[in-house]
């Protein structure tokens, strides 16, 4: 039976680092489901969904330490469950721009939050807008919207929501 483990690290950006954890992974007789990776700062970040049998995920959860000292990395690991699909859920994708200020986040978080949606995947990032340099915000997302929650009077909430604030955001259905 197989056995899924999430695996995430950290350290300091360096070429090499996705070849020497998948070999480590590969090594182990494990395979990646899934990941995401990114450099942030001067750090590199990754999370992965490593699978493989029952022995094979306890020695790559065992060798974590030792992985970790060797890659300059602070690793952890979970062990977890195959991703369950939620069949009463559509899911849409959230775009959103705005010059730069805190709270961005937590407030489109607590919009949804209150709404019973799930962030499934989410990216911001900050740039300089061009020809006058103000600081900007983006921010992409996907979400989970429960079957039962009428479309058209959340994207008419959201985008109230997001004009009282200043923020230029779409909700699309995503299109997978």
């Amino acid at each position: 039976m197989k056995k899924h483990l999430v695996l995430s690290a950290i350290g300091k950006d360096r070429p090499g680092i996705v070849n020497d954890l998948s070999k480590a992974i590969l090594d182990a007789a494990c395979n990646i489901e899934d990941s995401r990776m990114t450099v942030l700062g001067g750090e590199f970040a990754i999370i992965l969904l490593v699978s493989g049998s029952w022995n094979a995920v306890a020695k790559l959860e065992a060798q974590t330490a030792g992985l970790g000292k060797k890659l300059e990395l602070i690793v952890t690991v979970k062990q977890t469950e195959p991703r369950i699909t939620k069949a009463n859920a559509v899911t849409y994708v959230v775009d959103v721009v705005s010059m730069d200020h805190p709270g961005i986040v937590r407030d489109i978080a607590e919009f949804l939050s209150a709404r019973s949606i799930n962030i499934e995947d989410m990216s911001t990032w900050t740039y300089s807008a061009a020809h006058t340099g103000t600081p900007m915000f983006s921010l992409n997302m996907t979400i989970s919207v429960p079957a039962d929650q009428h479309i058209g009077r959340l994207r008419a909430e959201f985008l109230d929501f997001c004009d009282d604030r200043n923020l230029d955001a779409t909700l699309e259905p995503a299109r997978h």
